[in-house]
């Protein structure tokens, strides 16, 4: 039979080489835990409601020679044995009501953690981390952009040193104002986003607008996921939208073009070339890959998830576009990505570069990439091709096709299309050579002519 515990015995426990628990005889249930290091303290073994045995630590042992804590005994706390013995008592009486203190207290405890708990997963980092990882990557086409302003990796979702959730790593989320938002769009229009290198020397609307809408969707993500009630982003001035670009490269223009990538290596030259002869954009070319095109390479098609529009478009592939894409065949055989720098692994890369390179040859005014797709669009025209099929070969949802109409006019004009991008081939084909194209100018009824 256990004896009886008191003051001075609980005392006079020395350590072993092993961790002990010592029964007391006078209060059924309770042990003294003697650890090897020196460390006391209580420990309650009983039966649960349902029969299993349980242990509940109870806290640690209060060994000052007279003196007893002047709180009320509880769990976690420090514990003369006479406390030790009073709060045995009481949860001996829970236990014979039927209770299970053990759980009990577990629960309670997490009651009390969950306000820190929501406050840790509620800061900016945390949140911005969430957003990126279940939102903007599964529902976002470019979601790598977002993540950076956000100052999140997109590789493996940590902190960007000096990036925007680095900056406001432990900030609560609900503390984030309306004067918080705009001085980060502020420094991001004046210097660039925070951990970023600057794209351009001037202020840069463009990129101050970028990180406002994603602000903006992050907080409205979070808005309906509950974590906060107020968007602090509402009412906080949008940069101004720039003018509509119309640059049009004249014909002069084009030729010098095509001998300025005539003057690039192959997996650069020929997707700049078929920038302008399909009207693509630069993301949709660039991440070509064998597995769109046919066998013969005579269709180009593209999934839904790489075009802006969601809608998956087929290029019809002009005899020029064909024999470009043979080209790069040969060298490029077995690769996923047909125009790849790093042996299929990863599109081509480095386009501000081959801009640059493209300027020196070309000098001609600012002009930009994008701005070959409009190109084609006028050039299209400008030879007599009708709008709404310019638009289906753009894969561009405006005009006719905009609207109601577009519900009902799921016309693909695939005979058009292929008659049309041909004729801007050869179009474009005689330009390049310095020759007169041998394409009619059919005449648009809906355009003056001079």
């Amino acid at each position: 039979m256990a004896k009886t515990l008191t003051a001075a015995a609980v005392k006079n426990h020395r350590p072993g080489k092993k961790r002990r628990e010592i029964p007391d005889g006078g209060c059924p249930g309770l042990h003294l835990v003697v650890q090897p290091s020196g460390a006391k303290s209580w420990a309650l073994r009983y039966r649960r409601p349902d029969k299993r045995t349980a242990k509940l630590a109870l806290g640690s042992v209060f060994e000052r020679d007279g003196q007893e804590p002047n709180t009320e005994p509880v769990i976690g706390g420090h514990l003369t044995l006479a406390a030790a013995h009073r709060l045995v008592a009481e949860l001996r009486h829970q236990i014979a009501q039927g209770r299970d203190p053990g759980a009990s207290y577990i629960a309670e405890r997490e009651r009390r953690r969950a306000p820190t708990l929501d406050r840790a997963a509620n800061t900016f980092s945390a949140a911005a981390r969430d957003f990126v990882e279940q939102y903007a990557s599964k529902k976002t086409r470019r979601w790598e952009e977002q993540a950076r302003l956000l100052g999140i990796r997109p590789e493996d979702l940590t902190l960007m040193p000096k990036g925007l959730a680095d900056r406001w790593d432990k900030r609560p989320i609900a503390e984030i104002d309306g004067h918080d938002i705009y001085g980060v769009v502020d420094e991001t229009r004046r210097s660039g986003a925070p951990g970023l290198a600057r794209r351009s020397d001037g202020p840069t609307e463009a990129r101050a607008r970028a990180m406002l809408s994603c602000l903006s969707r992050m907080f409205r993500w979070l808005i309906q996921h509950r974590r906060i009630s107020l968007n602090p982003c509402s009412g906080v001035h949008r940069p101004d939208t720039p003018k509509a670009r119309d640059r049009v490269l004249t014909d002069a223009e084009i030729g010098k073009f095509w001998s300025a990538a005539n003057a690039e290596r192959t997996e650069f030259s020929a997707p700049l070339k078929l920038l302008l002869l399909t009207g693509c954009r630069l993301n949709e070319v660039a991440g070509m890959t064998w597995g769109e095109l046919s066998d013969n390479c005579m269709t180009w098609n593209i999934p839904g998830g790489r075009t802006k529009n969601g809608r998956p478009h087929l290029v019809p592939l002009a005899p020029l576009a064909q024999e470009i894409l043979a080209g790069v065949k040969e060298t490029a055989a077995g690769q996923n990505y047909i125009f790849s720098t790093t042996d299929g692994i990863s599109p081509v890369s480095g386009w501000s570069k081959i801009k640059n390179r493209m300027d020196q040859r070309m000098k001609i005014p600012h002009w930009r990439l994008h701005d070959l797709r409009r190109t084609a669009a006028t050039g299209m025209a400008e030879i007599g091709i009708a709008p709404h099929i310019v638009e289906a070969a753009l894969n561009h949802i405006s005009g006719a096709k905009a609207g109601v109409a577009g519900v009902y006019n799921r016309a693909q004009y695939a005979a058009e299309k292929k008659a049309a991008l041909e004729r801007w081939a050869q179009h474009v084909q005689g330009l390049a050579c310095g020759e007169p194209s041998n394409v009619v100018d059919m005449p648009n009824k809906k355009r003056k002519r001079p």
